[in-house]
């Protein structure tokens, strides 16, 4: 193949990496997708990728084809969740994230005099690795802003030796790093609106819940017993996560509840029942004819949270596999974390008591797959009534807006 015909093949699988990363939303597969691509492109057999995070790097992704359990390319790679070190010109990611420039060194333990950045050995020493050519490229934005910094090491030769990074690599990878750039960019700013439009539907159940003189944290737990249950069933990524938030909404047709009803600490009389069961009807009223996936789930929640599974609930007496299974889960998360809580009415009961309660209740109030799904996860259960877990943004400052 000649320089031209290798030009042209280099060139249109970067646009084919650049194709696959703007339809990329989640942002770990991207990052991984990013230094997947890049190891690929050079032949390197490891690679690290940093973001920049103020004035620090952070480790997000790291993959090494011949360390075990490194993220080969038949493992997963390893994430760093919390690693960082300062963006300071005295390391090499450091430096290319405050210059912008490219490193390209053919063995990183002999460093050219006079450059301000070292090499750093120490993971080299403690896994018995050994590093020698490396590729250092910054992700930046088309407005030169740095995203952060694409490390690879070690270029493989066709005899399956360590060479160096070829210098004409160096444009196409820059080229492919202001692609991942961009297409982080991206996935940040979807994350951002998603997490904004998601607090304000929490907003929303959180002021219907004061009414009733409980707390923004009956919703935190109920939500997180609900996706407990959600991911023990099975359920892909898409609908656990449309239930972490939907299932906080189960609630908010109490707005249409008067306060001495809703607040009364005594038994309800017939008549104050049937208006508080509306609750369901108004609910789904509030959030029906929406075209967004959220408030579609909130709606069905909403109008089937109180349906049994022997069909003696309400509001349209559904039976088993008539009632969804959305409102299934958060039927049993509702009913759990108001057993476990103190309300106006009543004590919060022990731990075994609930679980009992539950047990109970299997195939006549609550799906028995739903109870299964549930028991199984009781160390978890544990941890979330005791405020140990939360995936739900925002709720802190909710509390004291």
């Amino acid at each position: 193949m000649s320089r031209i015909d290798d030009l042209h093949e280099h060139l249109a699988r970067l646009n084919r990496i650049g194709i696959a990363l703007s339809s990329e939303r989640d942002l770990r597969g991207l990052l991984r997708r990013i230094l997947e691509e890049a190891r690929l492109f050079t032949g390197a057999e490891a690679g690290t990728l940093y973001t920049v995070e103020g004035r620090t790097l952070r480790f997000v992704v790291s993959q090494n084809e011949v360390l075990p359990g490194r993220g080969g390319s038949d493992d997963s790679s390893v994430w760093f969740e919390d690693r960082r070190l300062p963006l300071s010109p005295d390391s090499m990611a450091g430096y290319v994230g405050l210059t912008g420039e490219v490193i390209n060194l053919e063995d990183a333990y002999h460093i050219p005099a006079g450059r301000s950045y070292r090499f750093n050995a120490e993971f080299d020493r403690s896994v018995g690795y050994r590093s020698r050519s490396m590729l250092l490229v910054p992700m930046q934005e088309p407005g030169g802003r740095t995203m952060g910094v694409l490390q690879l090491i070690n270029a493989r030769g066709v005899d399956g030796g360590v060479v160096p990074f070829d210098p004409r690599f160096e444009e196409l990878v820059r080229s492919l790093a202001s692609q991942a750039a961009v297409a982080i960019r991206n996935v940040r700013l979807t994350e951002e609106l998603k997490r904004a439009y998601h607090e304000t539907i929490l907003r929303l159940a959180v002021a219907v819940e004061f009414r009733d003189d409980d707390t923004a944290e009956h919703i935190r737990r109920m939500a997180e017993y609900a996706v407990l249950i959600a991911k023990e069933l099975g359920r892909d990524a898409e609908e656990v996560d449309l239930l972490r938030y939907a299932a906080p909404m189960h609630d908010v047709g109490k707005v249409g509840v008067p306060d001495a009803i809703l607040c009364k600490p005594g038994r309800l009389t017939a008549d104050e029942f049937d208006q508080m069961k509306r609750h369901t009807l108004i609910g789904a009223q509030i959030l029906g004819d929406s075209e967004a996936p959220v408030l579609r789930v909130s709606a069905q929640i909403a109008r089937s949270h109180h349906e049994k599974f022997d069909g003696t609930g309400y509001p349209d007496g559904l039976s088993g596999q008539q009632i969804p299974l959305m409102g299934r889960i958060t039927a049993l998360a509702d009913v759990f974390d108001a057993l476990s809580s103190e309300r106006c009415y009543k004590p919060a009961f022990p731990m075994d008591r609930c679980l009992a309660i539950v047990r109970e209740q299997r195939g006549r109030q609550f799906d028995p797959e739903v109870v299964d799904a549930f028991l199984r996860r009781t160390g978890e259960v544990g941890g979330i009534r005791a405020g140990r877990a939360s995936g739900l943004p925002g709720l802190g400052s909710v509390m004291t807006v």
